[in-house]
This record gives C-alpha cells, sequence and structure tokens, in this order.
C-alpha cells in the first residue's frame, strides 16, 4: 500500500486507514484480529480508534492486539479525545482537566506508553481554544502524544486551531465522500493553507455507496440496527440514489465494485491523505482494500465529479 505523508509534518502513514468504529459492538475481538492482520499484511499502517467508541471496548479490544499479534511500531496508533462525556468536574469535553484524563484513559486502555495521533473529536464551544490548545502541547511535550490533529471542524475553526496552536496541527478528520461534499465550501482551502492533511471518514457515505440499500434495508446492515439506522439514513435521499447509479454504472465498466470506485474517488481528491475505512468483518475489509487495485480514468472521475457536485458562490468562489 503506497504512504503519504500526514500533512506538513515528517509522518508517514498509508493512504488508506482501519477505522474500529464497530469494534466492541458490532465487532468482537476475534474478528477484529482477522481485521487487523489484513490491513497490515496488504500494507496499512495507519489504524483509527476513539475513547467513545463502544465506551472505550474499541481502545481496549485494538490494545490487547498490538504487541503479540502485529508488533507495536508496524502501526500508527490514533484516537480522539473531547466526545466523551461523564459526570463530575472533569467529566468531558475540551478543557485542559478533562483532555490530559482523556489521554491518560485512552493510554491504559490501550496498553501503550503514547499515542501517535491524538486529535481533537470536535470543537468544544464551551472551553477557549487556547486552553485546549495548551493541554495539547502540554501532552506532546510530556511525550504521550507524538503528533496532534483535529476532527469535525468547520473551515473557520480549522483556520484560527492551526494558526494559533503552540503544536502543530497535521490532520484534520472529516467526513467525506461522493454523498458529503461540504468541506469543499471551506475546510479543504483552511487545510490546504496551513498545512493539514485530510483523513476523510465515512467515505463510503455510511455504506449508501456500497448500493446494498437500493432496493431497501438489508437485515445485516448497519441501517437496520437501532444504533446506527439514523446514522445511515442521513444519506438516503434522492440525489444519493442519482449518485450511486453512478458509481454503480463506473464499477461495471472498470470491472470492479461501486465500493472501490467510490474509494478511489476520495482517497485521490486534493488534499486528502487516507479515506478511514471501517468494516464490519474481514470480508468486507477485503473489498475495501482492493480499491488499492484501481485508479479511476480521467472521463469517470470527471463524471462522478460532475452528479456530486455541490453548491458554492460567494465567498467561497470569488473573483466571479
Amino acid at each position: 500500500m503506497e504512504n503519504r505523508r500526514l500533512g506538513r509534518s515528517g509522518l508517514r502513514v498509508s493512504r488508506m486507514a482501519l477505522g474500529t468504529m464497530t469494534w466492541g459492538r458490532d465487532t468482537d475481538a476475534d474478528e477484529a484480529a482477522s481485521q487487523l492482520v489484513a490491513f497490515v499484511d496488504a500494507g496499512g499502517t495507519l489504524v483509527d480508534t476513539a475513547d467513545v467508541h463502544a465506551d472505550g471496548e474499541g481502545e481496549r479490544i485494538l490494545g490487547s492486539l498490538l504487541g503479540d499479534l502485529v508488533p507495536r511500531d508496524d502501526v500508527v496508533l490514533a484516537t480522539k479525545a473531547v466526545a466523551k462525556r461523564t459526570g463530575g468536574p472533569f467529566g468531558g469535553g475540551a478543557s485542559r482537566g478533562a483532555l490530559l484524563s482523556a489521554l491518560d484513559g485512552s493510554l491504559r486502555r490501550l496498553g501503550v506508553d503514547h499515542i501517535d495521533l491524538w486529535q481533537l473529536h470536535a470543537w468544544d464551544p464551551e472551553v477557549p481554544l487556547d486552553e485546549t490548545l495548551g493541554a495539547v502541547d502540554a501532552a506532546v511535550a510530556s511525550g504521550k502524544v507524538r503528533y496532534a490533529g483535529v476532527s469535525n471542524y468547520a473551515g473557520w475553526q480549522l483556520a484560527t486551531a492551526a494558526a494559533t496552536s503552540p503544536v502543530r496541527l497535521v490532520s484534520a478528520q472529516m467526513e467525506y465522500s461522493l454523498l458529503e461534499r461540504g468541506i469543499e465550501r471551506e475546510v479543504t482551502a483552511a487545510a490546504a493553507h496551513h498545512g493539514v492533511g485530510l483523513l476523510a471518514w465515512a467515505p463510503l457515505g455510511r455504506g449508501v455507496l456500497t448500493g446494498k440499500y437500493r432496493s431497501g434495508t438489508p437485515a445485516d446492515s448497519r441501517g437496520a440496527s437501532e444504533t446506527y439506522a439514523g446514522y445511515v439514513e442521513l444519506h438516503r435521499t434522492e440525489r444519493a440514489a442519482r449518485i450511486v447509479q453512478a458509481v454503480m454504472t463506473a464499477a461495471e465498466g472498470l470491472g470492479t465494485s461501486p465500493l472501490a470506485v467510490a474509494l478511489a474517488w476520495v482517497r485521490d481528491r486534493p488534499g486528502v491523505v487516507a479515506p478511514v475505512v471501517g468494516a464490519r468483518d474481514t470480508g468486507q475489509l477485503t473489498g475495501s482494500l482492493a480499491a488499492e487495485e484501481i485508479s479511476l480514468p480521467p472521463a469517470i472521475r470527471s463524471a462522478l465529479d460532475d452528479v456530486s457536485a455541490i453548491e458554492t458562490g460567494y465567498p467561497e468562489r470569488w473573483p466571479r
């Protein structure tokens, strides 16, 4: 698998990341082990988790697999803080106390002495940004964190954080797919200006771009689960149906899967370092890894760009 630099940094990561959102909930430890081995065997290095995934169980499972199953140094370990909320004065959010407490919790569950990429999971409007970034600086200075990034930040939030952080921010993890191109209005420009690499979560449009929901909701799909039904439903629209049809037509012409086409499209968008791919089982992950074998011809890429285009205007497009 090809490697790319993460933003304006010396860190190199695989151009596909393994997501673990289902680990500890829909994916048990044995299946997680199979996924991790398949990913690393394919040349993957970047593994992404978060302290809120299955209330920390995702981190615990991942930590149990590092060392004996996969060497720690073969993996770029990424996790997140901010989104987890519990009671008490340090119960969550982006305050200094909450962040440093969350970091210690992640290190404990993962069973490691440092995080390679620590990401602020969301903007916290209740905490001064300099306090949040100061905590990130302290985490890096302590040696517990090697690199820092953000997630789900608006364009102005990313630009402000990148310009004022005492530690260089190297990544922004954002939802990005043929069905969700909103970051192109401002986030991609802010990331490019500040040397921040983009990690694309939900690159398959929350599963909709695979085509599995065209004629209904499969009983074994996320769309049929109580936990994820609303998550998937967001992208089940008439516009999405047109885009899915275009993806399926392209896949048929290339002799590959809609999943591979959708992944290849987002993987090679300007500024994107890696899509973050989650899978319920190893079979689904193998399908995602097949995207490494294709590169979209310019004509197909252009057609997909057109059918999924979003409306932009002033001030994103200026002069006009």
